[in-house]
């Protein structure tokens, strides 16, 4: 399906910025910072769409399903920074969350334009990563028109995939094509056509919902604490400790000998602390319990209510 770009909200001539190339820097940055200011407004209307998409990407995962990401440019690029950022923040595998761009890894850093134009590509990107019916794939594209991302979802939805589509222009083509959309009406961009700049704000904003919300539901936070954080560097090693700390309001070295007892899993040293056990018992807690640290204190608490013989 072909849209004409001059019919898409984000190719309009924005006529707040029109005398922007005679502003002086100070202004110019007060003009980006005046369009940027509404983004949090246009995605207000999306806010159901984005909850059940969430929803929907926790229970993939929690099915033994994938996540992935599709787009081209710079959408492209925003999906394959939420998934790259999943695993560090959030213990997920790599494999679990990944960001697909048309063009391949080097349009990651070096426009590959004429990738987009090839529905095929998108469907072809997904079968080499073996999709299947349990996987779930984003499709984002500014425009909602881009025939890679068109291609990767009917083909995902060919195979009994669930499907989203997020966009910024209304009514758009990757709407139709998925299952469900998430539409962020962001508008004239700050210099025409430029979609980097307030759709792939909004689009970024999404994304952190869609994948936060998801690991929230699947037990990877407790309070508002990344509990599954990998320990992989000294800042992160220091972060665990903090976590720790602040979950159970333990003294520093018992927190220290907790994390050293759990191999630095944060979670881990927060049920044993809490919950009184050792780090195998913590771990046996947490399996039963799908992860989340509130039931496994709930499960060990009622253990230990048990009458002993």
């Amino acid at each position: 399906m072909t849209v004409a770009l001059e019919t898409l909200a984000t190719e309009e001539q924005n006529r707040a910025t029109a005398d922007i190339d005679q502003l002086t820097p100070l202004d110019i940055v007060r003009r980006i910072h005046q369009e940027d200011a509404a983004l949090t407004a246009a995605i207000a209307p999306a806010l159901e769409a984005i909850a059940q998409g969430a929803t929907w990407i926790a229970e993939a995962l929690a099915q033994g399903g994938r996540l992935f990401y599709v787009g081209a440019g710079t959408s492209g690029r925003l999906g394959i920074l939420d998934a790259s950022e999943c695993p560090p923040t959030y213990g997920t595998n790599p494999e679990q969350i990944q960001g697909l761009i048309a063009g391949g890894p080097s349009a990651v850093f070096r426009s590959v334009e004429a990738a987009e134009d090839r529905p095929e590509l998108g469907e072809e990107d997904l079968k080499t990563k073996n999709l299947t019916s349990k996987d779930m794939v984003v499709g984002i594209a500014a425009s909602g028109r881009t025939p890679y991302v068109l291609g990767a979802l009917g083909y995902a939805r060919a195979l009994g995939c669930r499907t989203v589509a997020l966009a910024c222009s209304p009514h758009s083509p990757i709407s139709a094509a998925a299952e469900l959309a998430i539409t962020v009406v962001t508008g004239p961009e700050v210099i025409t056509g430029s979609t980097r700049m307030k759709a792939g704000s909004a689009q970024k904003m999404v994304l952190n919902m869609l994948s936060t919300t998801a690991m929230i539901l699947l037990g990877k936070v407790y309070g508002n604490l990344m509990v599954d954080v990998k320990a992989s560097n000294e800042k992160l090693r220091q972060r665990v400790l903090r976590i720790v700390q602040t979950a159970t309001g333990e003294a520093a070295e018992a927190v220290a000998a907790a994390v050293a007892a759990a191999d630095g899993h944060a979670k881990t040293a927060i049920v044993m602390l809490l919950g009184g056990v050792d780090a195998n018992k913590a771990r046996l807690a947490l399996e039963q319990s799908g992860g989340f640290v509130a039931k496994a204190l709930q499960k060990l608490g009622q253990e230990n209510e048990k009458p002993k013989n």
